[in-house]
């Protein structure tokens, strides 16, 4: 008589198991009863698929609500009843037993009942019960004796908890049974040799799936693969422990990934995806088929050793190992798998090679044509871990990350130089790092210079008209070349394009971009797009210059009408006088520095419509530039030189100014 809380102890079930863990027990068991009556080659296992009646709409399938396995093997005599009604019994201990499996089929379903017959002596008996959910393991106990008849057991497991079962199908069922049982049905050991298993629905006798054909036959859909050598060792503080892997091919998957099964006493306790280790095995593979299609494969490699034997959970859903590698020396889940991947790798080949190669090939070619400041890192950098069909995103972070950790390594280095004394091989040294110092600065210039080609590609593009023959807003110009209401105590210099103007612009000590600039007295200026406008200079020394700029929409020429109060020369020459009179101070208050000799440049930027140049020629008093793109002036009472540029003009000087760089990187 037992005295355990079953209850409660189902709850506390939560490492690793899942709806098919109990099946795999009873067939686990089954098998070792027959193994027990030593009749392996006559044994014969069924499982049987009960329904729940209620027919799905879309697949006219029952969903299952339990199942029912038979076997020809001993029976539940004395010995076996008792050990059945003992918590951790040790019965089983020899085969990897853990006296605790029976515990997951309640956790998944409502009622275990137990139908067996057996021979004790010379007479046979039949003995009937159930699994109890309160205090006693064995509830509704009967045994009478029966005429003789052959040895065998009938469990049923039924009504399903709340989650529904995940397959319905008797093929998709019978080929995950068998893919969680495969080292039982690849036993080398004679001895040992799986019984016949076979699965059919309850209410069809004629449907029988023999679990066993899916090997070893011509056309099976499970063919294992050759190794050349199969077997590694680990060390560990225990000392060494050896492992062997078995390489198989399963056709017509019914997933879609390659795996990695971790087994203990012939189940499989863990499954993890080879990809986690070589992406090249995210997708299926191919085998051709004379005058047919191509057979469809996936790859699961299975890994046996007695330290998986010895360090399974008591529920086999996880293994007492740590998952990954630690201070202690342990051997981890992920060193064991790992090694299982390459064996993997190795049995499969020329495919996993010509993946890499492609893959190589697509990372080149991101390089190449999108990305050429990466052109020194991808021949130091480790590629293996990127995704099999990597995107340009995740090409760049990568690349980028490996960059990273050689700039990194590179300051260790030189910090470690310079704190060194001694002057052994310094040259050497000195040379080493210096090297690597330019090429980490030559990758850095490839890719600012790339960014402006990209800048100047966005740029042409908004000067361009769209569908509907208009021209982009005067705010996304603006942006282009510096974010709007923003200045350089906001942004960095490396987050504008003032370059475009002028490469002098970009070490400008202040910027200020469509925002006020605070007058002495409280006033406000705004400086808002294309209206008003950017004004710069460089350190805020009196002898510096001053720069102001003042945008016009493209194609906009209504500044030059005689009634208009947005005169962009006009505007320009009273922002210069207000500067010199000292009534504008920066947003953080900080003192503009200027006086009678401080040089001013202006620029208006706009549309050279006829309107315009008549405009600046005859009432402004101009002079063209040579190129006809832009107009010029000076005032000296002002000490103001201004000029007023085409768009078109200034994309052209800044493709000009670029234009080397652009051919030596072959981006043009």
């Amino acid at each position: 008589m037992s005295n355990v809380n079953v209850r409660r102890l189902v709850e506390n079930i939560r490492s690793g198991t899942n709806i098919y863990t109990p099946i795999v027990e009873l067939v686990v068991n089954a098998i070792q009863a027959i193994d027990e009556k030593k009749i392996a080659k006559f044994g014969l296992v069924e499982i049987e698929t009960v329904r729940d009646g209620q027919s799905d709409m879309v697949d006219k399938l029952e969903s299952v609500d339990g199942f029912n396995v038979i076997d020809n093997g001993i029976g539940f005599n004395r010995t076996h009843r008792d050990s059945f009604d003992t918590l951790y019994t040790e019965q089983k201990i020899g085969d990897g037993g853990k006296g605790f499996g029976r515990f997951t089929c309640l956790k998944y379903f409502s009622k275990v009942e137990v139908s067996s017959v057996f021979e004790e002596g010379d007479e046979c008996f039949q003995r009937s019960f159930k699994m109890g959910l309160d205090k006693e393991i064995i509830v509704a106990e009967a045994i009478e004796t029966i005429e003789r008849i052959g040895t065998g057991s009938l469990v049923k497991i039924s009504e399903i908890k709340s989650v529904k079962f995940p397959d319905k199908g008797l093929e998709i069922i019978a080929r995950v049974i068998v893919e969680k049982l495969l080292p039982y049905f690849v036993e080398r050991d004679e001895a040992k040799k799986c019984p016949r298993i076979v699965i059919r629905e309850a209410k069809k006798p004629d449907t029988n799936i023999v679990l066993n054909d899916y090997l070893g036959k011509a056309d099976s859909q499970i063919v294992e693969m050759p190794v050349a050598n199969g077997k590694f060792s680990l060390s560990s503080p225990d000392g060494p422990k050896e492992f062997e892997v078995r390489v198989f091919k399963f056709y017509s998957p019914r997933e879609s990934k390659s795996k990695i099964s971790l087994v203990a006493h012939r189940r499989e306790v863990t499954e993890t995806t080879l990809q986690t280790y070589i992406p090249e095995f995210a997708e299926e593979f191919y085998e051709p088929v004379p005058e047919g299609r191509d057979r469809n494969f996936l790859i699961k490699a299975y890994v046996f050793g007695d330290y998986l034997n010895d360090n399974v959970s008591l529920e086999r859903g996880e293994f007492r190992f740590q998952t990954e590698s630690d201070l202690s020396g342990g051997i981890a889940q992920k060193d064991i798998e790992y090694k299982a991947a390459e064996i993997a790798q190795a049995a499969v080949g020329s495919e996993i090679a010509a993946r890499k190669e492609r893959k190589q090939q697509t990372i080149e070619q991101y390089v190449a044509t999108e990305a050429p400041w990466h052109r020194l890192t991808i021949t130091q950098a480790d590629l293996s871990d990127l995704p099999y069909k990597p995107t340009k995103p995740q090409i760049e972070a990568h690349l980028q990350a490996k960059k990273f950790e050689t700039e990194l390594q590179t300051r260790t280095q030189v910090a470690a130089l310079l704190a060194d004394d001694s002057h052994a091989d310094l040259n050497g040294k000195v040379e080493e790092l210096v090297k690597r110092i330019s090429e980490t600065s030559k990758s850095d210039l490839i890719h600012y210079v790339s960014m402006r080609k990209c800048v100047l590609d966005i740029f042409e593009k908004s000067l361009e008209r769209d569908e509907q023959g208009k021209y982009k807003s005067e705010g996304e110009v603006h942006d282009i070349i510096m974010q709007r209401k923003k200045d350089s105590d906001e942004i960095d210099w490396e987050t504008h394009n003032l370059w475009m103007l002028d490469e002098r612009l970009n070490f400008a000590a202040y910027v200020s971009s469509e925002k006020p600039i605070n007058a002495g007295n409280g006033s406000r200026t705004d400086i808002t797009i294309f209206d008003k406008r950017v004004a710069f200079r460089g350190e805020n020394e009196a002898s510096n210059p001053i720069t102001i700029f003042e945008f016009k929409k493209p194609s906009r020429d209504d500044f030059a009408n005689p009634s208009s109060k947005e005169d962009p020369v006009q505007q320009i020459i009273r922002y210069v006088n207000q500067i010199r009179d000292g009534n504008f101070k920066t947003p953080k208050g900080r003192e503009i520095l200027v006086n009678e000799n401080t040089p001013f440049y202006g620029y208006v930027v706009c549309e050279l419509t006829q309107k315009v140049k008549t405009w600046l020629d005859r009432e402004k008093n101009f002079t063209p530039m040579p190129d006809g793109l832009g107009w010029f002036t000076w005032y000296p009472n002002n000490r103001l030189y201004m000029e007023v540029l085409s768009w078109d003009k200034i994309l052209k000087d800044a493709e000009m100014r670029n234009k080397v760089f652009f051919n030596k990187l072959g981006l043009e």
